[in-house]
C-alpha cells in the first residue's frame, strides 16, 4: 500500500459537504471561533460513540460548542454542575413514592439527555463519579434493583480547570480510561479574538443534522480500511508506554505505568473517524499521529522525577511519535 505524503498538520475542513456532516460542523462554526481541536475532538466523539474530557481556564467556549453539537443533531442537552455536595441521585434520578397509586415511580434524572456537560466533574465525590462510570460504559444506570436504559445517542462532554485543585478529587484511573479523548485548549489568537468580540451569537441552528445520519455515519466509519501495518504501528506505540525501557533511557525514568489496550483500540476508532472527516477513504499514519496527544493525555502517568523537572506529559508523547518508527 502506498501512503500519499500530507502534511501532519493538515487540519480537517470542516465546511466539506462530502462526508455528510457538512450542516453539523457548519451549525458549531456558526457558534465557534477557532478551537478547531475542541470542534474536531467533539465530532470524532460523537463518530466514534465516546466521551471526551476537556481542560482549559473558563471562557474557552466549552459549553457553547456542547450546546451546539446537541442542537446540531436535534437532540437534549443538560448542563450539571458538579459540586461535593451532588449526590448519584441527582444525575440519575431516584424512585419517587406516587400516592395516588401507592406505588414508587422512577424520576428520570439529567443523565437521560443526549449531550451531557458535566461542568468540572472533577468536584464530585466518588459515589457520583461510580454512577457516571456505569452510564458511560454500559449506557444504562441502576436504581435499587432496577436498570434503565439511555438513549442509544448518549455523550458526556466533561470538563476539568488545571488551575483550581482546592476542593476536587482525583477522577479514577477506571473512568478516566472511558474517556475517549482529553482535550487541552488554549486562549485564541488575536485574530480570533477580534473576531470573537464582533460576532453576533445565533441564537438557534435552522437546519440540523439528524440523530439518524449521525448513527449512520457512524457505521460508514467502521468500514474505514486501515492496513495491517497501521493496526502494528498503533500496538506499537501503546507497547512503548508500558515498556519505555526498550525504547529511550528518559522514558523509562518519565513514565510510571502506560496505557492499557482501550488506548489502541481508540487510537484505531479515532484514526478512522478523523480520516473520513478528512475525505479520505482509508487510514494513513499521519491520521493515527495527528490524534495521540488525546489519546495518550490522561492514560499515561508520570513519574515523580518527571514530575519533579517539569516534564509534561505531552512532551511525554512527542518523544513516542519520535523513537517508534512509523511504517
Amino acid at each position: 500500500m502506498t501512503y500519499s505524503k500530507l502534511a501532519f498538520s493538515k487540519s480537517v475542513d470542516l465546511s466539506k459537504e462530502a462526508h455528510g456532516l457538512g450542516k453539523l460542523t457548519k451549525a458549531i462554526q456558526q457558534h465557534i471561533i477557532g478551537q478547531k481541536n475542541l470542534i474536531e475532538s467533539l465530532l470524532i466523539g460523537l463518530l466514534c460513540d465516546g466521551h471526551v474530557l476537556i481542560e482549559s481556564m473558563p471562557g474557552l467556549a466549552k459549553t457553547t460548542a456542547a450546546k451546539a453539537l446537541a442542537q446540531g443533531v436535534d437532540g437534549e442537552f443538560h448542563r450539571i454542575q458538579f459540586t461535593p455536595d451532588l449526590l448519584p441521585s441527582d444525575l440519575i434520578g431516584t424512585d419517587v413514592f406516587n400516592q395516588a397509586t401507592q406505588e414508587f415511580t422512577f424520576k428520570k434524572g439529567p443523565v437521560f439527555h443526549n449531550i451531557i456537560l458535566a461542568d468540572e466533574i472533577n468536584r464530585a465525590p466518588a459515589k457520583v463519579q461510580s454512577a457516571l462510570l456505569e452510564a458511560m460504559e454500559e449506557k444504562q444506570i441502576t436504581v435499587g434493583l432496577a436498570s434503565y436504559k439511555l438513549p442509544e445517542m448518549f455523550m458526556v462532554v466533561a470538563t476539568q480547570n488545571p488551575i483550581e485543585q482546592e476542593g476536587t478529587y482525583n477522577l479514577p484511573e477506571a473512568q478516566l480510561d472511558r474517556f475517549l479523548l482529553h482535550v487541552v485548549l488554549d486562549y485564541p489568537t488575536h485574530a480570533e479574538e477580534l473576531e470573537i468580540i464582533n460576532l453576533d451569537q445565533p441564537t438557534m441552528i435552522l437546519e440540523k443534522t439528524s440523530q439518524e445520519e449521525v448513527l449512520a455515519a457512524r457505521e460508514i466509519v467502521k468500514n474505514v480500511y486501515v492496513d495491517d501495518k497501521l493496526k502494528d504501528y498503533i500496538v506499537s506505540m501503546v507497547q512503548a508506554t508500558r515498556n519505555p525501557h526498550l525504547y529511550s533511557k528518559e522514558l523509562a525514568t518519565w513514565i510510571s505505568h502506560g496505557a492499557s489496550p482501550r488506548a489502541a483500540k481508540a487510537a484505531l476508532h479515532c484514526a478512522k473517524a478523523y480520516a473520513w472527516l478528512c475525505g479520505d477513504e482509508y487510514v494513513l499514519p499521519e491520521h493515527i499521529q495527528v490524534m495521540w496527544a488525546n489519546i495518550l493525555r490522561h492514560r499515561i502517568a508520570l513519574s515523580f522525577e518527571a514530575q519533579a523537572d517539569g516534564i509534561s506529559k505531552d512532551h511525554v508523547i512527542t518523544t513516542l511519535l519520535k523513537v517508534v518508527a512509523i511504517p
